[in-house]
């Protein structure tokens, strides 16, 4: 991937040299926040990644900052402790809103944790990442396939042709394509990976991903493989609604860089601990040690505009409603809870931000279940390729540095971490969508999906085993059907137009979370991080700051592919289809 860094003038450069090694100085020593000059304060709302990251860098550049957050500080990236389950000095089980990984070609992410201490850790938090050496298809009643994610190999493909024979093995590898479809699909992604900025924005961002890949044409296993799999098993999106750009933009990625060339680490990593323990936790207490204030139970209700400037925000937490004075305002909430605070007031400066009314939010949640025993499913993630509510999972204890047995009762040998990723669609036992199904049915539905996939060979999941179970508290239950408070960003077709800046017509605001505009372009953990990057530059220009500028990245090209994609540039101009595009 390709590095990126935001302009700096050369006499703010020069100006700014000794002022940001004081700065960082002050910053690495701890230096209070009250350092900072008043015309520096920064009011950060949501304690996310996306808050967070924020934070971070704007401490790190002697910005006086507090973060107010409404639940709980990581947002959905964090854990959770299971309540009242921790016995004998034990701490609670660890639950999750759902099981995260952290795929080889984050870069900024990964740029953020290598900053965060941890123990003897030459990297910090980053070394608190592992890769997982591969991951599993499993079908009902067929057999599986489990693809290694060595991403070890000897040569790096150099033509057209040769890296269109490296997509047609990766995808004949890991599913039961016949040789036709296999070439179809790699013909498909040649199509997406050889187009140019100007198609993926005019075309392909307003073409669903369906449609793209031509799946009412193709067989049931195009569809399981194809369609659904990077679409509702992999970001909760429905592939008839999905935009090709975001979708293709991840098989660029993921099969179209099979090696892994480029990236910060494996093709799939995840933390060795619960996330808390390996990396929340962690951050917060280095931000503390960097001046950062944060204040638990406050949530924003408006957004106060005088002078066409954000003048104030009312709040309110346990004493109250009260109102909150910054400089900066950086709003880093997810985006069904940031247009809550698009009041007409607002709006009447800022009219561009109306439209993240159109972005669409999803539900893709995560229930896990807690084992006396061992499972021996797959050393990675799992798909359930078949399940009606399109699962995935990952057995934890074997990739923990501290065991589960440490948490709990002491009787816990693993955990079984599933998302659930389509709740809308009718299940297996009870006939109902997920959303409509109490939490007991949640995981009876849940578990007869896996136990369909897992126990049709030999028995992997036996009921005997299970000690418990517990469903994300975001999902709660409302009588008849369930309420989320953490829905995720679906990014429909032509989704990209509605979407803001990190900074608007709003001299002071700042947006930062994953629906703000972004290179990598789905809603992940790296897109809050890539957003609050762009949002504290934009702040620094703001400020006049002469502060060196958060580095940032963008995704990785092909390089072999790019003269096509200059051919393509010229194709597009003149209404032509790209080079491989063919419409039989």
């Amino acid at each position: 991937m390709a590095e990126q860094r935001w302009p700096v003038s050369r006499r703010n450069l020069l100006r700014g040299t000794v002022a940001a090694g004081v700065i960082s100085a002050g910053a690495v020593a701890g230096a209070p926040s009250s350092a900072a000059p008043p015309s520096r304060r920064v009011a950060v709302f949501g304690g996310g990644v996306a808050g967070l990251t924020a934070a971070h860098e704007l401490a790190e550049r002697g910005f006086e900052v507090t973060v107010y957050e409404a639940r709980a500080l990581g947002g959905k990236a964090r854990s959770v402790g299971v309540p009242g389950t921790g016995r004998g000095g034990r701490p609670d089980l660890p639950g999750e809103h759902g099981f995260r990984f952290f795929p080889g070609f984050y870069q900024n992410l990964p740029d953020t944790m290598r900053r965060i201490p941890f123990a003897d850790n030459a990297d910090g938090v980053w070394n608190n990442l592992i890769t997982v050496p591969e991951a599993k298809f499993s079908r009902r009643d067929g057999d599986d396939i489990v693809l290694a994610l060595s991403g070890d190999s000897a040569t790096t493909p150099r033509t057209p042709d040769s890296i269109r024979e490296s997509l047609v093995g990766a995808i004949t590898t890991a599913s039961r394509m016949s040789p036709e479809e296999g070439l179809f699909f790699a013909n498909r992604l040649m199509v997406f990976n050889t187009s140019c900025q100007a198609r993926r924005f005019g075309q392909w961002e307003h073409t669903s991903w369906h449609e793209f890949v031509r799946g009412h044409e193709r067989s049931r296993e195009f569809r399981a493989v194809v369609s659904r799999s990077l679409t509702s098993i992999m970001v909760a999106a429905k592939e008839n609604l999905a935009s090709t750009r975001t979708i293709g933009s991840m098989g660029e990625q993921f099969l179209g860089n099979p090696l892994g060339v480029g990236n910060d680490g494996g093709l799939d990593r995840v933390l060795d601990n619960a996330t808390n323990i390996a990396w929340i936790d962690p951050w917060v207490r280095h931000l503390r040690g960097l001046g950062v204030r944060f204040e638990l139970g406050a949530r924003v209700s408006e957004l106060v505009v005088r002078d066409r400037r954000i003048h104030a925000a009312r709040i309110t937490d346990a004493g109250g409603a009260r109102t909150v004075d910054a400089d900066y305002f950086v709003v880093a909430l997810p985006v069904e809870q940031a247009r809550k605070l698009w009041s007409s007031q607002v709006l009447a400066v800022a009219p561009e931000l109306a439209a993240t009314e159109r972005l669409f939010v999803d539900w893709m949640n995560g229930l896990q279940i807690y084992f006396r025993v061992p499972l021996h499913i797959s050393r990675g993630h799992t798909a359930y390729i078949d399940s009606p509510w399109s699962l995935t999972s990952i057995s934890q204890n074997q990739l923990w540095t501290e065991k589960l047995p440490s948490f709990g009762d002491g009787s816990v040998a693993d955990c079984l971490s599933v998302d659930i990723s389509d709740w809308n669609s009718p299940g297996m036992l009870y006939g109902k969508p997920a959303v409509e199904c109490t939490h007991e049915e949640i995981f009876r539905e849940v578990w007869a999906q896996l136990s369909s996939h897992l126990n049709d060979r030999e028995q992997l999941l036996r009921p005997a085993d299970v000690h418990s179970w517990f469903l994300d508290p975001g999902i709660t239950w409302q009588g008849s059907r369930n309420a989320n408070a953490d829905p995720l960003l679906i990014n429909t077709a032509g989704s990209w137009d509605a979407r803001p800046e990190p900074h608007g017509s709003i001299e002071n605001l700042f947006l930062a979370g994953d629906y703000v505009r972004t290179d990598v372009d789905l809603a992940t953990m790296e897109g809050a991080n890539e957003s609050a990057r762009a949002a504290v530059n934009a702040l620094l220009d703001v400020a006049g700051s002469s502060a060196q500028r958060c580095r940032g990245f963008r995704l990785r090209r092909t390089p072999e592919l790019e003269p096509l994609r200059i051919l393509d540039a010229d194709r597009y101009a003149q209404g032509l289809p790209n080079l491989f595009d063919d419409p039989t």
